[in-house]
């Protein structure tokens, strides 16, 4: 259920703002969603993982947490990474 390094490597290049930036509010956006991805591949299978649903919920509200970080302190930023990770309708 971990991102393969691969993948990481990937969204932090696209994401970060260079190839080791994985301290970025971005960046752990962009990570987080993968990973909320794929948990959430795993809970439709195994509905029964309630660990595995705590986690998810977790990492929604830290996502969320950040999320409201980047928007108060840079919108324009903000709109562009919800548009290009696709989380939200934007208003």
């Amino acid at each position: 259920m971990t991102i393969n390094l691969k993948n990481k490597a990937e969204i932090v290049a696209k994401y970060g703002k260079n190839a080791k930036d994985t301290g970025s509010v971005e960046t752990q956006i962009a990570l987080l969603t993968e990973k909320i991805t794929e948990l959430t591949e795993h809970l439709k299978v195994n509905a029964k993982d309630f660990q595995g649903k705590r986690g998810l919920l977790m990492m929604v509200g830290k996502r969320k947490r950040l999320l409201s970080y980047l928007k108060d302190r840079n919108l324009e930023d903000y709109r562009k990474l919800i548009k290009a990770l696709n989380i939200r309708e934007t208003k």
